[in-house]
């Protein structure tokens, strides 16, 4: 089968798990760069656009894009469960990975990897300023936000273990951030804040501190008057049901679905040109079980307009196919 090109200059595409290889093995101890995409992705389509102007920059290194869905034995090998994902290989070995659509941190790592420092013109200093960006829209997701190790459900040290047994005592309302899903967000923020240890606790934007800290507001009963209380199950859902006039809960988001059903429908909804927002089931054991019996409905994902449930892929497949999807997402009938 001949080498098929990318569009763009300098991409190559693979096609099977013969050409990848062979791509591996040509570029020899060079650093090669595999995205794993899918077409129904915008993000992917974007990203393609990042590694060409990488490819550009970096001569001696080889940047190949790769169907997941058409090759999946080569992404069952490096476990690929969401697009877009890149693996970063020297020597025919995997030497890195980056999950999602992350631009500075994929220009970055190419940078290390491949041997040359930050680009001229300050593109270091882009980097930094887009972390803090990221950073400061995290830090203000929630009135209340938990840097932690793990998860509420399954905490991966004692002492975020600890930080959330206090706060549910004290009925406080808080969101959580698992630093150890995102290394680049686990160091920055030990700068950004001037505090070098987790867990990390944020109340409106602003450090609270770590668990001593906690502990102490705890004893003298300010940490009730100084975070959010925690509203009943049902209040939460309604708040995220409404959170936008066009709310999709699936599993994943707009930038890595997690499973067919979830793909299938941001395909239809992002053939619309309707605005939409998501809510990842799987990041919130509470509202995943909850909304179930919110909404009666059983199954994900599940699309709400205007507050109002809608339906799951099914109906929105049948809306779409009768000419109503449209009027229905903008609130027109």
């Amino acid at each position: 089968m001949a080498v098929k090109e990318a569009k763009m200059a300098n991409v190559l595409e693979a096609t099977s798990r013969q050409q990848f290889e062979d791509f591996l093995a040509k570029a020899g101890k060079n650093l090669a760069v595999v995205h794993f995409q899918a077409a129904w992705a915008p993000q992917c389509g974007d990203m393609n656009e990042v590694m060409a102007e990488l490819a550009k920059a970096h001569a001696h290194a080889t940047f190949v894009k790769l169907e997941a869905e058409a090759v999946p034995d080569v992404s069952e090998k490096y476990d690929i469960s969401s697009v877009p994902t890149f693996i970063f290989f020297k020597g025919g070995e995997k030497v890195d990975r980056l999950d999602g659509a992350h631009a500075a941190e994929l220009t970055k790592k190419v940078q290390g990897l491949a041997g040359s420092g930050p680009a001229p013109g300050g593109a270091a200093d882009g980097g930094a300023a887009d972390l803090n960006q990221r950073l400061k829209k995290l830090i203000n997701a929630a009135p209340c936000v938990l840097f932690m190790k793990g998860s509420p459900q399954e905490p991966r040290c004692g002492f975020s273990r600890q930080m959330v047994a206090l706060l549910k005592e004290h009925s406080v309302q808080f969101s959580t951030f698992d630093i150890l899903s995102d290394e680049e967000v686990r160091q920055g923020l030990k700068a950004y804040s001037n505090w070098p240890t987790y867990p990390q606790l944020y109340v409106n934007g602003e450090l609270l501190g770590g668990l001593d800290i906690v502990k102490e507001l705890a004893e003298s009963g300010e940490l009730e008057t100084t975070c959010p209380k925690a509203v009943t199950l049902e209040h939460r859902l309604k708040a995220i049901i409404n959170q936008s006039p066009v709310m999709l809960f699936m599993k994943g988001n707009k930038e890595a679905a997690r499973c067919g059903f979830s793909r299938q429908i941001l395909e239809v909804l992002n053939s619309t040109g309707v605005d939409f927002d998501t809510f990842d089931i799987l990041s919130d054991e509470e509202v995943r079980q909850g909304l179930k019996a919110y909404s009666n409905w059983p199954t994900y994902p599940q699309l709400y307009v205007k507050g109002e449930l809608i339906g799951g892929l099914d109906i929105v497949k049948e809306l779409k196919e009768s000419g109503e999807l449209e009027s229905v997402l903008r609130g027109e009938s």
